[in-house]
């Protein structure tokens, strides 16, 4: 079985938006929590400041552990062909801009991002960790 461990982040504005990213790897595009896999040796508070960073342009402060989602997605499943199940552990904390300014990611697994009213949410083509996500942050 492989594992792939990644830090995601909840940000809110004092208008009450969620930023998310639009992801495009795989057989479908849908919005996700800005964040990504952690690089070997990586602290997950680290790997959320450079996915953001990367998939944003924002700079941010890495706040409270909101929570860790475990899943299993078996082989025939995943986005990338393979015989193996993948476990994935997304570790999600609540983060706050602090700098920088809204761009895309260039050559990455998203190729935008948006701020979005949160009951504007439910109307988006997402992946579920979104709406674990916002559970995790009490934004429900």
């Amino acid at each position: 079985m492989d594992l792939r461990v990644a830090a995601y982040g909840v940000v809110t504005d004092g208008g009450g938006r969620l930023l998310l990213a639009r992801w495009t790897e795989g057989r479908r595009m849908a919005w996700t929590m800005p964040g990504g896999g952690l690089e070997p040796g990586e602290a997950p508070e680290d790997a959320v400041r450079r996915e953001l960073r990367e998939e944003t342009g924002y700079t941010v402060r890495v706040g409270e552990l909101l929570g860790i989602h475990s899943r299993v997605i078996p082989a025939g499943r995943r986005v990338h062909a393979s015989t193996e199940p993948l476990h994935t552990l997304r570790i999600v904390y609540r983060a706050e801009v602090t700098g920088g300014r809204l761009r895309f990611e260039k050559d990455g697994s998203t190729d935008m991002a948006e701020w979005f009213p949160l009951k504007a949410v439910a109307e988006l083509q997402r992946v579920k960790l979104v709406d674990i996500a916002i559970r995790m942050a009490g934004l429900a």
